[in-house]
């Protein structure tokens, strides 16, 4: 477009941009879906259960929540002491990896790693864990 040929359209009231206010603006769709991280392997992380009754097998365990993999442990039936030192163990691996754990039942714990939400929806469940606002 010449110079003369803008002069002409600014005294006529035309604007040669004109024809592209009326295309209007092309958004862009609007996405709903959030990713979430995969492990290294590019598969679901999943849930481990355990039912341990010796003490060397909360190795295999710990590994399991450094992982990135939800943990029940079942310690029902198993020694006091026993059950005491595994859940003083995998409270110290929750810990290194900025986890939580929410004991589910009698001598039955859920061991999270790190943004997982744990929500309790039993009220007695929530009291005994120290969650009354659930």
């Amino acid at each position: 477009m010449g110079m003369w040929s803008k002069v002409r359209d600014f005294f006529a009231g035309t604007d040669a941009d004109d024809d592209y206010d009326e295309l209007g603006t092309i958004e862009e769709p609007r996405r709903n879906v959030v990713a979430f991280p995969e492990s290294k392997s590019g598969r679901c992380r999943g849930v481990s259960i355990f039912h341990p009754r010796r003490f060397d097998e909360v190795t295999e365990i710990a590994d399991n929540l450094r992982g990135g993999r939800h943990v029940v442990v079942n310690l029902v039936g198993a020694d006091r002491s026993l059950s005491q030192r595994i859940v003083d163990f995998l409270s110290g691996v929750v810990y290194t990896v900025d986890g939580k754990m929410q004991r589910l039942g009698e001598s039955i714990y859920l061991f999270v790693p790190a943004n997982v939400p744990v929500m309790a929806h039993d009220s007695e469940l929530a009291a005994a864990a120290g969650y009354e606002g659930y």
